[in-house]
């Protein structure tokens, strides 16, 4: 009788049975795209900051970031093959390789090359497999490298030379390159030269805290950063032509990649404006009461690593909040960690401290900002956690 109705029933309403009856857990509904697909969208995003620093720092840049990606391949492959997982599943999702392109792009052009090589097992090892591995790290591994890096080897990481652009003839050559310096470049006497970064030099002068009693003070303190903040200097900025890191100088480049990474929906728009809105915010608050403390908000945006955090490193989608107002609160979070350290801390840059505190605050942050679940009454909303 069963089978008789079973006749009766159009075969695309019937029930699957036998091997057609597949059984699993949830979630059902599944995406297309795969981790593979993500990661090659991300390097994507990342190749106008490749393709800048390379331009402004010349093939040493290149050399360094084909050395700090194999290192980081590799290192990934090693690990996989002591715990005795599948190499090529691991490397083959290009995971190490966006690490190792973010790694080297937050590290110096002249950097030695053993340098990146220890950040790459920094990054894997510690950032990364010792906690269970993609997806199961509670801090993003490039920014733990690049902190490891700053604490251990801080004098590795502040060699810093002058991109294409800068020379003699940059404004306010004598103050990045130092006197000794300047009358060496200009007899022609060096095959490499190095230079003070505009954060750096923002970090060694004196601050001047204005007093309404003091006129003579209160002048100064206007004028106290301008041999690092006048009109042509941030022209400079903005295209990258200033020393530092590989790829946090072109601003350009920088934007373009973020808004690939948002046409690709990879990336919460709400973690980069926070912490850039932030951070231009506070600095031009304290700016504003206080000038000979601090430069103007549109110096901390353009200058160290603010820009290249906040797009790829504070946005990671393992380490940065789930929800939308927590990830507005992770981004203010960074903001301000990054602008008191870079006002009255002992580092010229705080970007890579913040995201990395702030990661560690991501529980609970997702705690505090947890959705109602569907169907149930929001006083019950506690019991559901």
């Amino acid at each position: 009788m069963l089978e008789k109705m079973s006749d009766n029933i159009p075969d695309e309403i019937k029930l699957p049975t036998g091997s057609k009856l597949v059984l699993s857990s949830s979630p059902h509904v599944s995406a297309s795209e795969s981790l593979r697909k993500i990661m090659l969208k991300v390097i994507a995003a990342l190749l106008p900051a490749v393709v800048a620093g390379v331009w402004l720092f010349g093939f040493r840049a290149l050399a360094v970031i084909a050395v700090t990606v194999i290192s980081c391949v590799g290192a990934e492959a090693l690990w996989c093959r002591l715990v005795k997982k599948s190499v090529s599943g691991a490397v083959g999702d290009f995971s190490a390789v966006v690490t190792g392109v973010i790694l080297a792009l937050n590290l110096p052009a002249a950097v030695p090359f053993y340098v990146p090589v220890i950040g790459a097992f920094l990054a894997i090892w510690l950032g990364k497999q010792l906690f269970g591995g993609l997806g199961s790290n509670p801090f993003n591994p490039a920014v733990v490298a690049r902190v490891g890096l700053l604490i251990a080897l801080p004098a590795a990481m502040t060699i810093w030379s002058p991109p294409r652009g800068m020379d003699k003839n940059y404004p306010q050559a004598e103050t990045f390159f130092g006197s000794a310096m300047m009358k060496k470049v200009n007899a022609g006497e060096l095959d490499g030269i190095t230079c003070a970064t505009p954060l750096g030099l923002m970090t060694d002068t004196r601050k001047i805290l204005q007093t309404e009693g003091d006129r003579h003070q209160a002048a100064a303190a206007r004028h106290n950063f301008d041999k690092v903040n006048s009109p042509e200097l941030l022209k400079k900025y903005f295209w990258g032509i200033r020393p530092g890191c590989i790829g946090e100088t072109c601003v350009p480049a920088l934007l373009l990649g973020l808004g690939i990474l948002l046409i690709f929906r990879l990336v919460n728009w709400r973690v980069p404006l926070a912490f850039a809105g932030s951070v231009f915010l506070l600095s031009g608050i304290v700016n504003f009461f206080f000038p000979g403390v601090t430069p103007p908000p549109l110096f901390h945006l353009l200058t160290g690593g603010l820009l290249i955090g906040a797009i790829f490193m504070a946005t990671d989608m393992v380490t940065s909040p789930v929800t939308n107002t927590g990830c507005l609160i992770f981004g203010i979070g960074c903001g301000i960690i990054t602008t008191v350290i870079r006002i009255w801390g002992n580092y010229p840059e705080g970007v890579s401290f913040a995201i990395l505190l702030m990661n560690a605050l991501v529980p609970l942050i997702d705690r505090l900002c947890v959705r109602s679940v569907f169907g149930s009454r929001a006083q019950n909303r506690e019991q559901l956690r």
